[in-house]
């Protein structure tokens, strides 16, 4: 029943909203771009018979009445902002196809019980601010006020840039959803890995989502002249990094489950030839399970200690970030597995090492993910692609599944 040319064209169309020369695509929030993207997904809510609105946290939400206007709220979305230099999918594909999905139920005159919202959250990548998932954490009540302070690369705070877009900050609040008025949150999303590819399936349900703990690691050395200066009398911090980034994989390794990841690395001061005063570097730590993941991060930090120790390096961590592991609902998974079946798709679990924004839903209400195959895992870059084909049998099994949550009680 999902229109695939339709869905794939809104696709490519809205990719063409903070297009870059790279082919890239940066859109990020309360920017021009981003209203541009708006105003040009709502018009897809209109067309699709959505009554359209933003709440006081700028998520765009187009509304289709239930049989009982008064029934629990079934929301699917995702977001529309990016990553600098990101791709078309990540985010767009589970807005156009929350839209396609009532669309299709509207064109066919299919009633339900409950109202559906599709929702495209405000600021999920957090690429401005350095703080994401700003319109789910609003719309679940958690936003804590001193995200209004933070501030982008020029200086302009989180604040500003919301009365810039004609939106009060004072007004955040009203965002929040009652509890007990949404039914469940399920959302579209590609995998942005390679596991769907290699079984060779178009469709998975998602398990659970990856709680993640960011910890920012700076050791101290002595910086001194790299050809005048004996191996045996150096206090090298960049050799002690070295090692305690092997150590992350190789304890990370030991699970099966858990990932660890060094992707930022700063040396200081930076010169060809001379060992290092300082060296800075951030783990991303991750596992479905939390125990798990705190039993690996305890491991590395008592290591790095003796690595320290023996390399007479001064070693410090600050935590910067932590998210709890969040189980994806039965219920939304229960529906999504007779939706794969029946089209034809034999259901496939796995688990989202990212985060989403029903990360931020789940204290509110139940929640589940569907992953699209990614083409060789790519996400966040001009080469994330999903095939036409598997975007729109993704759509298929979201209206299966959201049309069975929006039945009944």
């Amino acid at each position: 029943m999902i229109q695939g040319e339709r869905l794939w064209q809104r696709l490519m169309e809205l990719g063409e909203v903070g297009k870059q020369p790279s082919g890239g695509v940066t859109r990020l929030s309360f920017t021009a771009e981003e209203r541009r993207a708006k105003d040009l997904v709502a018009s897809y809510m209109r067309e699709a018979g959505l009554f359209v609105y933003e709440d006081a946290a700028g998520n765009l939400i187009g509304r289709k009445e239930g049989t009982n206007p008064d029934a629990t709220v079934v929301l699917v979305g995702s977001h529309l902002d990016s990553v600098y230099n990101g791709g078309c999918f990540d985010g767009p594909l589970g807005v156009l196809a929350g839209v396609e999905v009532v669309q299709t139920m509207n064109e066919h005159g299919v009633v339900t019980h409950h109202p559906i919202e599709v929702v495209a959250f405000t600021d999920e990548e957090g690429a401005r601010f350095r703080f994401g998932m700003i319109g789910s954490r609003a719309m679940a009540g958690t936003l804590p006020p001193e995200a209004l302070e933070c501030r982008d690369a020029e200086g302009i705070s989180l604040a500003e840039a919301m009365k810039q877009a004609g939106l009060d900050p004072d007004r955040l609040p009203q965002a929040a959803r009652k509890p007990g008025t949404v039914k469940a949150y399920v959302e579209l999303h590609i995998e942005q890995g390679r596991v769907l590819e290699e079984t060779g399936l178009p469709v998975g349900i998602v398990t659970g989502i990856a709680g993640l703990i960011w910890v920012k690691f700076t050791i101290e050395g002595k910086a001194e002249h790299a050809g005048a200066t004996p191996m045996s009398l150096r206090r090298d911090p960049m050799a002690a990094a070295a090692q305690i980034i092997a150590i992350i994989e190789e304890e990370a390794r030991r699970t099966g489950t858990t990932v660890g990841t060094v992707g930022q690395l700063h040396v200081y001061p930076g010169g060809i030839n001379v060992i290092p005063e300082r060296v800075e570097f951030v783990l991303d730590l991750r596992d479905l399970k939390a125990d798990v993941r705190d039993q690996v991060w305890n491991a590395i930090a008592a290591r790095a200690e003796t690595i320290a120790k023996e390399r007479n390096v001064r070693l410090t961590t600050e935590r910067l970030q932590e998210m709890a592991p969040v189980l994806c609902s039965e219920v939304v998974k229960q529906a999504a597995e007779r939706a794969c079946k029946q089209l034809g798709y034999p259901p496939f679990w796995l688990p989202s090492g990212a985060a989403h924004d029903g990360v931020q839903l789940a204290p509110i209400c139940p929640i589940g993910m569907i992953f699209v195959r990614s083409q060789d895992g790519v996400s966040h870059s001009p080469a994330e692609w999903s095939t036409k084909e598997d975007c729109a049998v993704g759509a298929e099994v979201l209206y299966h599944t959201v049309w069975q949550l929006a039945q009944g009680e």
